[in-house]
């Protein structure tokens, strides 16, 4: 199987597990709502898991398409960082997701009450989300780094002067760094969350994904150039 195809089919299942992930109660008021919430957050988190193992066995065979990406849209493309989304991305999303719910709930909140959801961070779930982004904004910086060394010892590739097998290996190198700051960065956020918690972040992650998506695909077919 290319890996576009699985792609596409790895995207239509995450849809129908987003599904699942909508149809649970919230807040979660009793021991079975917590194992579901759990159990539903470890199934989205294995699916990611066999995302990146498939793109990287893939990307030892084709490591330029996974930067050209023909199956994104060109409003996907034009956001990847290292072919793939910004780590830090996940952290303005929790933190906008948890003003968003702050603000709607700040009537019950004064009255004391709590829905556990993304708008009930903790103060030591707030610091511990800033630390991991300072940690996530100076690996970033790193791969980025080692990104651009690569690049600049491009000219032996193209000069054929250089090992062209062991540029290719170090490309290989920066993606998978790159895809295992991102997996650790969901990681992170999952365990620092209630399961409650956990299961909004990953149905807004992935919402954003898809919006993306939507909107990439609306573009380039109004432009004539439709996302293979």
């Amino acid at each position: 199987m290319s890996f576009q195809r699985f792609y596409d089919a790895w995207f239509e299942q995450l849809k129908g597990m987003v599904h699942q992930l909508n149809q649970v109660p919230r807040p979660a008021t009793s021991d079975q709502h917590h194992e579901l919430h759990q159990q539903l957050v470890q199934k989205v988190m294995s699916h990611y898991y066999e995302y990146y193992r498939v793109k990287s066995l893939a990307a030892k065979n084709d490591i330029f398409s996974f930067f050209s990406a023909p199956w994104s849209t060109s409003l996907e493309r034009s956001l990847h960082w290292i072919a793939g989304w910004r780590p830090t991305t996940a952290f303005h999303l929790i933190y906008t997701e948890s003003s968003i719910l702050f603000e709607s709930h700040i009537i019950d909140i004064l009255r004391g009450l709590r829905y556990g959801d993304l708008g009930d961070l903790s103060p030591d779930q707030l610091r511990r989300v800033s630390e991991l982004q300072c940690e996530a904004v100076q690996e970033e910086n790193a791969i980025a780094d080692e990104l651009s060394d690569w690049q600049d010892g491009a000219t032996e590739v193209i000069g054929l002067t250089g090992d062209i097998d062991v540029k290719m290996e170090g490309l290989v190198s920066i993606l998978e760094r790159a895809d295992k700051l991102r997996m650790k960065t969901i990681e992170n956020l999952v365990q620092l969350l209630s399961p409650q918690q956990a299961v909004e972040f990953l149905i807004a992650a992935a919402h954003l994904q898809f919006g993306i998506r939507r909107w990439g695909i609306n573009h380039d077919r109004q432009r004539g150039n439709p996302a293979s």
